[in-house]
């Protein structure tokens, strides 16, 4: 029996082959694995994107956000400086976002070595505001090249912001756009100097670039003007009236400021000896507006060819300079001096003096000396000066230590302000009586604060770096072995180490190797003492119109004198005081190299043999050398010399396989070029032969 095939539906294809049945199937298995894939795919992004979310945030936590401050190098990468100490890299794009200085938050995130790198985000504060530079040509472009260490980037000028400024004019700028946006700052020039030759160029520059103050708010010198109307110190009863005393000063032939002045008489056993100084706090008090400002300029300042005074000229030349047969109002220190030249006794006096006359360091050397008889009408006070002055020096020596004498040279500049020559000098004996009596003045000064518990100001000097006591140790031990168990923090321990370095038993310079373990003399609110004096307490009060420090110290005699207490002085007025010291000292060595600098390239243009000189600084990458005619200095940088040198620092020598140089040695040297976008230091090289072994 056979059974007939079911006949298929109407809309279902009829007898179909194998190859029929493969392609009408085709389109749905394709669909189907259409949609299966998409289900896979649509599976592994959600895998995909899990996982980079989960990276990321892992990423973000490995992050840091914090706010740095940014070191930059001589190359064009940087550090972001935490707050913890950390310094962390800072890539160059990343760099073109900010000046060195600047206060920013970063992202600092691992790098392609693991290494941390920051990321700047954000501006905070930018200390860089006003600078100094020179202006540059790039194409058409005016840039302008700032004369700082830390910044090496060039600064567009706008047309708008050039004030008619030239290429090669120095300039003083201030920031106009800073680089956080878009890594492009701009500048605009404040002052335009002029272009190297300009007639006291470096003088001006100097002061601009380090804050040096040379002038006086208009309401500043109305408030002086309204106090020197208004006080009258000659008419004060308690003043000491002195002007039946023949004092004189004794000072350069061209100083106005005259802030000292001299009288003395013989005793049976000695001397009395008054030191008058000029006293600009009778006129600006401790509660003076100008006090801070006196402060803050803390010093006069002088250039070769400029004079900054720290007062104005209505104070400190026409109300209270010592002048000539003028009465003044005077701090008058009163000292007995024994024929030994130990201070006995002293006093301080508020006082009204006259002086006789205003001799020049020239001519009273040339009459203490006997080559001259011209000053006879001042014989006594001068005789009976020059007496007190050997009996002092004398005692200094005996109980103290003498200071180290170097070479003076005096620059003669031609009407353009550059040095037409320079000539050497030696310290005139008027010059050491007036120091003399000046230190005698200044101790006495400086007892009295400390006896009466005055908050200073005092000078402290340290001596010894506690920081190098083992290296001290050492040098003691190799070159002075008789007093390797002396305490070099002690008075007594520092004056016999430096004693017997005058007298060494040694081929080496060790008076001058032991300079690298000594420190710098600080300002202080307490007594201490003063090791290169070798005194328990020190300070100065002789120079009221050119030294803030001498201002503060008058005003605590004073407040002690008037039975107040000398509480006046405090750190913050003492860090203002150096702040400003520094910046003049800064200002004045920059005037002086580039003054030298030009000095030294005319000088090799015009005869290019090497010049005799002697190395007074050495370490590991080179040596300064100081020519014996001028006294001016240059570095030896044996960083790039073909031959490697091995520093020995107990040896003071810088040694290779054919040449050796040491300190103090002599050494003839050539001119090799002045680093011009610097501070114009010269760069010396050593004549062909020197330091041959």
């Amino acid at each position: 029996m056979s059974i007939a095939p079911r006949p298929p539906p109407a809309d279902r294809a009829v007898a179909l082959t194998p190859g029929a049945f493969s392609a009408s199937i085709r389109p749905f298995a394709e669909a189907l694995c259409v949609h299966a894939d998409a289900n896979k795919t649509a599976m592994l992004d959600r895998d995909a994107l899990s996982q980079l979310r989960g990276l990321k945030k892992e990423m973000e936590s490995v992050k840091e956000r914090v706010e740095a401050v940014v070191k930059g190098t001589q190359a064009r990468y940087g550090f972001a400086v935490l707050d913890d100490g950390r310094e962390v890299f800072v890539p160059p794009d990343e760099m073109l976002k900010a000046f060195p200085g600047d206060r920013v938050r970063v992202c600092v995130r691992p790098g392609a070595d693991d290494r941390p790198v920051a990321e700047i985000e954000r501006l905070v504060d930018s200390p860089l505001g006003e600078f100094n530079g020179q202006c540059v040509r790039k194409g058409k472009a005016l840039f302008v090249r700032p004369q700082l260490a830390t910044l090496q980037r060039w600064l567009f000028l706008p047309p708008h912001a050039r004030n008619g400024v030239k290429e090669g004019d120095y300039v003083r700028c201030a920031v106009l756009r800073h680089p956080i946006r878009d890594g492009r700052p701009q500048a605009k020039v404040l002052r335009v100097f002029g272009p190297a030759g300009t007639p006291g160029l470096e003088n001006q520059f100097a002061m601009a670039r380090h804050g040096v103050r040379t002038g006086w708010e208009s309401t500043r010198e109305r408030e002086l003007s309204e106090q020197l109307k208004t006080r009258d110190p000659l008419a004060d009863s308690h003043r000491l009236d002195l002007t039946d005393l023949a004092f004189v000063s004794i000072d350069s032939a061209r100083t106005q400021d005259i802030d000292d002045a001299l009288y003395a008489e013989t005793t049976t056993d000695g001397w009395i000896l008054y030191v008058a100084i000029a006293d600009p706090t009778a006129y600006v008090g401790a509660d003076s507006p100008l006090l801070p400002v006196v402060t803050a300029r803390a010093c006069s300042a002088y250039f070769h060819g400029d004079v900054v005074p720290m007062l104005p000229e209505a104070l400190a030349q026409e109300s209270c300079a010592l002048t000539e047969d003028q009465t003044r109002p005077a701090l008058v220190c009163k000292l007995a001096v024994a024929d030994s030249g130990e201070i006995r006794d002293f006093e301080f006096h508020e006082a009204i003096v006259r002086s006789r006359a205003k001799l020049s360091y020239f001519a009273v050397d040339k009459y203490l000396s006997g080559e001259q008889d011209s000053l006879m009408s001042y014989a006594s006070p001068l005789e009976a000066l020059y007496a007190v002055y050997r009996a002092l020096a004398g005692n200094r020596e005996a109980e103290g230590l003498t200071m180290e004498e170097r070479r003076e040279h005096r620059w003669q500049l031609d009407d353009s302000g550059q040095i037409e020559q320079i000539e050497p000098g030696e310290k005139l004996n008027s010059q050491r009586l007036v120091e003399a009596c000046m230190i005698a003045a200044n101790r006495c000064a400086a007892r009295f604060l400390a006896e009466h518990n005055a908050s200073g100001p005092y000078i402290s000097h340290p001596g010894f770096r506690r920081d190098r006591s083992d290296e001290t140790r050492q040098f003691l031990e190799r070159n002075l072995p008789a007093l390797k168990e002396a305490d070099p923090h002690t008075l007594e321990g520092y004056r016999a180490i430096f004693r017997a370095l005058t007298t060494p038993e040694s081929d080496l310079p060790l008076r001058a190797m032991i300079n690298r373990l000594l420190t710098r003399a600080t300002l202080s609110t307490k007594p201490a003492p003063h090791m290169g004096m070798v005194l328990p307490v020190y300070t100065t009060c002789t120079s009221p119109l050119r030294r803030a420090v001498d201002f503060l110290v008058h005003l605590q005699l004073k407040a002690i004198l008037h039975e107040r207490k000398p509480d006046l002085v405090h750190g913050p007025t003492l860090e203002r005081v150096g702040a400003g010291l520094r910046a003049v000292r800064a200002a004045t060595a920059d005037a002086e190299r580039w003054l030298a600098a030009n000095f030294l390239e005319k000088r090799a243009a015009a005869d290019p043999a090497p010049w005799p000189a002697r190395i007074v600084h050495l370490s590991s990458s080179g040596f300064v050398a100081r020519i014996d005619a001028w006294g001016l200095e240059g570095f030896v940088d044996l960083r790039k010399d073909p031959e490697k040198f091995s520093y020995d620092k107990w040896q003071a020598t810088l040694t290779s396989k054919t040449r050796r140089f040491q300190l103090e040695a002599p050494v003839a040297v050539t001119l090799a070029g002045i680093d011009r976008e610097g501070d114009h230091l010269a760069r010396f090289l050593p004549a062909p032969g020197e330091g041959a072994l």
